[in-house]
């Protein structure tokens, strides 16, 4: 085991990946020799090369849509877009080419594609450089969506993501970037798309949450323990595809469910979360159901801390669930 940071992690699972694969290149913004705006690529063209590293013009459209001529000739590209904030000129090349190839041709092309996007708040990067925008992808069939949470699922969920046949919208959390830490096998691992993980058992409510709101989830279930209420914390992972059967024996279990994320809460992934929750769970209910989320804003700068839910607000819910 060593102990990693999350982007130290994301450059661990690339180099083992190009390594393991000769197919996988990278492409992007800065990438090269800068190692990327958050250094999640520093020493692989060192590494691997100008062939298998390379620097793109600032296109995300360019970036998108080379990557998918590369796949449908047989490489394996992972593109970084430097914040999900830009991916948008490429938003076309993803919805309506990347996610429809195999479809379209009936199963003879498979458009290998994992695209990496720091998202979220927590840096004071205003309304340009903080959107959590997971939802639009979750909404196209064809994608699938993973957001990691810890070290040791990022390199793990990553890892899967290269292997995968299909595009893969590989979300990283940027706030934990380097501010949470975790062991990692040295040793080849993957952690399976479309599981997700009980992070703390409880019986009383069952909290769902991912990416830097799992660590503002689990927080929140430490106060909520001072107080005698025994909060059940789930890493969802993988928004696409979504590991129902583990949210419901969750519910089943508790009762009770607070959905958190940081995007804005109207259309957020927690709607659907919770509209699955009510079709297929609704007579296990104790409580109505919570969602704590950021509001339906622009992302502000001066009010960002205002805006990302925290414990406070968490544990304002808890309070609310527990006393209905």
């Amino acid at each position: 085991m060593t102990t990693l940071t999350v982007v130290q992690a994301v450059n661990q699972a690339l180099r083992e990946e190009m390594k393991r694969d000769d197919r996988v290149v990278l492409l992007g913004e800065d990438i090269g020799r800068n190692g990327g705006v958050f250094r999640a690529t520093e020493g692989l063209l060192d590494e691997f090369g100008p062939s298998r590293v390379m620097d793109t013009p600032l296109a995300e459209s360019g970036i998108i849509g080379t990557a998918i001529g590369m796949a449908l000739y047989g490489l394996v590209p992972v593109p970084e877009i430097q914040f999900l904030d830009f991916i948008y000129p490429g938003f076309d090349q993803i919805v309506t080419n990347l996610s429809k190839f195999r479809y379209r041709s009936g199963g003879q092309y498979s458009a290998h594609v994992v695209i990496r996007a720091p998202y979220g708040g927590g840096i004071k990067g205003g309304h340009y450089h903080s959107q959590s925008t997971e939802a639009y992808f979750a909404h196209t069939a064809g994608l699938k969506v993973v957001i990691p949470s810890t070290p040791y699922d990022t390199k793990g969920l990553l890892k899967a993501a290269i292997r995968d046949p299909d595009p893969v919208i590989f979300l990283e959390p940027k706030k934990i970037y380097r501010a949470v830490k975790g062991e990692v096998p040295e040793d080849d691992y993957v952690v399976p798309i479309g599981k997700s993980k009980i992070v703390k058992e409880g019986s009383d409510v069952s909290l769902f949450a991912y990416g830097t709101m799992l660590h503002v989830a689990l927080e929140a279930a430490e106060e909520a323990a001072k107080r005698d209420i025994d909060v059940e914390v789930i890493d969802i992972r993988t928004l696409v595809p979504l590991d129902i059967d583990s949210v419901i024996s969750s519910v089943q279990k508790t009762g009770r469910v607070l959905i958190l994320h940081e995007a804005p809460k109207t259309g957020g992934f927690g709607a659907e979360i919770s509209a699955l929750i009510s079709e297929k769970a609704l007579e296990y209910l104790k409580a109505p159901i919570i969602r704590v989320a950021g509001f339906d804003t622009p992302f502000p700068y001066t009010w960002e801390s205002i805006y990302l839910p925290d414990a406070f607000r968490v544990m304002k819910a808890i309070e609310k669930i527990m006393q209905y």
